[in-house]
């Protein structure tokens, strides 16, 4: 009887907050399985275009399993392959059946752990990046005005939440060698420990002018900034096409360049991608951290180098080549329509699978360097190139004013 006055004397309206916690899960359920389904079909992508660059079939064959089976006598149903579409399905059926074997000399717990370590941050970080615009947008099929529609979390210290939480993912590849107590994996986790703190530096230092010139950290704020005045590297594509709209940005975009391309190799060896995939060396390591890893324990560690690699691409897009924008003032009007939200994150994603295919072209082009290359390449060139690219922005800053 107490429950029933509870809800009788409760508003007949639902409280605000309703919507938008239930909208926000919505665009959480969505992004995720996205991102998952991109990093199994990037798995995909590299593998045909690999096979391209080597002048060989890739991947072409798995689709629809029902060939050569006999409907009652009549007629035989074809095999459809789908282009090969189904392998990335193919190859997460092999994992989950593969055995699941831990050896009995491994820290369990911190052995168990290391797999998630590597794959959650990925996944968390993509929450701050924007994928369409923020403005708020009424949906006309449910009267409901939402918010921040092209973000899960318009976060004021956008850029610096997705570099505390990637930081994170080096403890999962430490963990795995550590915990493995093996001398292999032990010295691929060293090794990777060190190039991922080093470059870490470099990629920190090297987005310190883009936000001296646009004065935010949040990254919708950032898009909306080249939107109006141009791209960071190509400051001509502004929301007024082929107009001279502002002559600073163009004074600038030599040190947005080389915040782009410090960024880009920072980027090349905080996701332990070719030529600087020395973590996992398996000339010299045996496999590296990964080594006593087997099925989805192994599956995770593969899937958090192409998520972390999604998840850079993504950074790139926005910081450098203008988000979700393109060079149209036609198109920059289409803010506040609900249709927008089917537009802008195509226009997103075909800019982000740009630098995914970058980076798998490199992967199968450029040999691998050495590990003294690699550290005296962070620290020796990468390093004074951010700091001097800092006090040229600022020099740049004060001359115009």
């Amino acid at each position: 009887m107490t429950s029933l006055l509870f809800f009788a004397d409760m508003p007949a309206s639902v409280p605000g907050w309703v919507p938008d916690a239930f909208v926000a899960f919505i665009k959480i359920f969505i992004l995720v399985n996205i991102i998952l389904g991109l990093v199994s079909y990037t798995v995909m992508a590299e593998r045909r275009l690999s096979a391209a660059i080597q002048d060989r079939i890739g991947p072409n064959r798995v689709g629809v399993p029902l060939g050569g089976v006999n409907i009652l006598g009549l007629f035989t149903m074809p095999k459809w392959t789908w282009w090969g579409l189904g392998q990335p399905l193919a190859d997460a059926l092999k994992f989950m059946l593969k055995e699941e074997f831990t050896p009995a000399h491994v820290n369990k717990f911190y052995f168990w752990l290391a797999p998630a370590m590597a794959m959650v941050p990925a996944l968390l970080t993509i929450c701050v990046i924007p994928f369409s615009s923020t403005t708020a947008v009424t949906l006309p099929f449910f009267d409901y005005t939402m918010k921040s529609p092209g973000v899960i979390a318009d976060a004021g210290i956008g850029v610096l939440l997705v570099f505390a939480i990637a930081s994170l993912s080096v403890y999962g590849i430490v963990l795995a060698g550590w915990a493995s107590n093996s001398k292999y994996p032990f010295l691929g986790g060293i090794r990777s420990s060190a190039q991922m703190i080093s470059y870490e530096v470099a990629m920190g230092l090297s987005v310190i002018p883009i936000f001296l010139v646009m004065g935010n950290l949040r990254l919708s704020e950032v898009i909306d900034y080249q939107a109006a005045n141009g791209w960071t590297v190509f400051p001509l594509f502004v929301s007024h096409f082929y107009t001279f709209h502002n002559w600073q940005s163009y004074v600038l975009w030599i040190p947005m360049l080389i915040s782009f391309l410090v960024f880009l190799v920072s980027a090349f060896a905080e996701t332990n991608r070719l030529p600087f995939d020395l973590p996992e060396s398996e000339t010299e390591l045996v496999g590296g951290y990964h080594t006593e890893y087997s099925a989805m324990k192994f599956a995770l560690f593969f899937l958090g180098e192409y998520a972390a690699m999604i998840v850079a691409s993504c950074l790139m897009v926005t910081l450098f080549l203008g988000g979700w924008s393109l060079p149209s003032h036609t198109y920059m009007s289409w803010q506040t329509e609900w249709w927008s939200l089917l537009i802008y994150p195509v226009v997103f994603l075909l800019k982000m699978c740009l630098f995914i295919i970058l980076f798998i072209w490199v992967r199968w082009t450029l040999p691998r360097f050495r590990y003294d290359q690699l550290m005296g390449l962070g620290w020796k060139c990468i390093l004074p190139i951010s700091l001097g690219n800092i006090i040229l922005t600022g020099i740049l800053l004060a001359w115009i004013g």
